[in-house]
């Protein structure tokens, strides 16, 4: 990092405040197991109905009947797609799993004290994760730490742009109204850090268990390593 300021902290979520098996055992499961009734039983409903037509839309198939629908929801679970209506029926689902005590969202330990203390010296802390926004304030509202949404002031996801191109943080530093070079991004993606680089903000890898240290930025192994 640079001497310049930090005024704001976008995090990312998986490998960085967030266990990756948390997502990919719990999360994704439970969406997938969850989703074909989830769908029948609500497919009159207008938000459901939006997301059904948009993977239509994705589909190239207009007709495509509710059972195709569920298929090509599930496949692309299974193939770890990032497909935005996907993303916000899953929200849908999680909401259920969370409200109903099901899973509480995974926080590394070293995360939540360290945002509290950015909060306290007045950084503006905001999250960009390839999961909706409805997903990411179910994981920190529902959070084993505790509700953190207090903590943030902004939340963005693939409708901001994708998370490997320079485009999107732009935007993000568009929306955040800074110098670029008063944001700092974190991320266990090196590819996600070289865009935001790209973008001009500063940067620092999160190099959690099973993460690969890059060479080309800074890294930490924990949140309360990093020194603002």
């Amino acid at each position: 990092m640079s001497n310049s300021t930090v005024h704001a902290i976008v995090t990312d979520i998986e490998g960085t405040t967030t266990d990756i098996n948390f997502v990919h055992k719990v999360l994704f499961p439970y969406a997938h197991t969850k989703l074909p009734n989830f769908l029948r039983a609500n497919a009159d409903t207008p938000a459901v109905v939006e997301q059904i037509d948009a993977v239509r839309s994705e589909m190239g198939a207009p007709d495509a009947t509710l059972e195709t629908v569920i298929a090509q929801l599930l496949h692309w679970i299974e193939t770890d797609q990032k497909v935005t209506p996907l993303k916000a029926l899953q929200g849908m689902v999680w909401a259920d799993g969370y409200q109903r005590g099901d899973f509480k969202g995974h926080i590394y330990s070293d995360v939540a004290p360290t945002l509290r203390q950015w909060k306290d010296l007045g950084k503006a802390l905001y999250v960009y994760s390839s999961g909706s926004v409805q997903a990411q304030k179910l994981l920190f509202g529902y959070s084993d730490a505790g509700d953190l949404t207090p903590l943030f002031s902004g939340y963005f996801d693939t409708h901001i742009g994708h998370k490997r191109e320079a485009t999107a943080y732009q935007r993000i530093v568009a929306e955040l109204d800074l110098p670029p070079a008063a944001v700092l991004f974190l991320s266990d993606v090196i590819e996600e850090l070289d865009a935001a680089k790209q973008a001009g903000m500063q940067t620092l890898q999160l190099v959690r268990e099973g993460t690969q240290p890059g060479n080309t930025h800074a890294c930490v192994t924990r949140f309360d390593e990093i020194a603002l």
